[in-house]
């Protein structure tokens, strides 16, 4: 991904304190992840730069969250962030990373696509991304599933974005769709009996994340209509 950008804010990128105790793993090297930091603080830029456009034809600010990469386990005001993740703090305005993860995701995309693999890793930046400016639209909800469903649209909305504005290159859509598609939530664990397993199906699809099926379709909602697709206030 070509990310053109007004300016490379390179302190954008904290690394949570006490959090580098773990070292990266055999199929992850140091390299790995400097090169995936690198994607990431440029994602988070260009992320900042086209919602805070879309924040002032509207009237309004919008705050860009802090980014914060650590490894491992780290303790935030939104509880302990376990490793193999990323996420958005609401306490904070804050995205917090697993920058080993990240990398992971990028360097499997590489090997199974025959790319450079890096928009696995901007997607998830760009999802969490997604989390803040919805909240701060006042479109969050109290169903997670539909949190989660808006933060993968508003991701394809910022892929669209780059497609229009030259960003994207050959490989890029595949590689978000292979990080989502590796992201969907496991199959709940069912007991045989139709009546409860109609229950435990219902409340795993309401509190997770979507399929991989419903996640792609997210995304390739905010990719094909834009970010009026996903969020009524963002409509042009």
């Amino acid at each position: 991904m070509r990310i053109r950008v007004r300016h490379l804010a390179l302190g954008a990128l904290v690394a949570a304190s006490a959090a580098f105790a773990a070292p990266v793993t055999s199929d992850v090297t140091e390299q790995d992840v400097a090169a995936s930091n690198a994607k990431v603080v440029m994602a988070y830029n260009a992320l900042v730069a086209m919602w805070g456009d879309d924040f002032a034809q509207r009237g309004v600010r919008f705050a860009p969250p802090a980014l914060v990469r650590y490894r491992g386990a780290v303790r935030t005001a939104c509880g302990v962030m376990n490793g193999n993740n990323a996420a958005y703090c609401t306490a904070r305005n804050t995205i917090y990373f697993d920058d080993v993860f990240v990398a992971r995701q990028a360097k499997d995309a590489a090997r199974d696509l025959g790319t450079d693999g890096d928009m696995a890793a901007v997607g998830i930046i760009a999802h969490e991304m997604g989390h803040a400016v919805a909240i701060q639209l006042g479109a969050d909800s109290p169903v997670p599933y539909y949190n989660e469903a808006t933060a993968d649209c508003l991701a394809g909305a910022f892929t669209r974005r780059s497609a229009q504005d030259g960003s994207l290159e050959p490989g890029d859509l595949d590689e978000a769709f292979h990080g989502l598609a590796a992201a969907g939530d496991p199959t709940p664990q069912l007991t045989g009996n139709r009546r409860i397993d109609a229950r435990i199906t219902y409340r795993a699809a309401l509190m997770g994340h979507g399929t991989r099926e419903q996640r792609l379709a997210n995304f390739r909602a905010g990719y094909d209509r834009g970010a009026g697709a996903c969020l009524s206030e963002l409509a042009s």
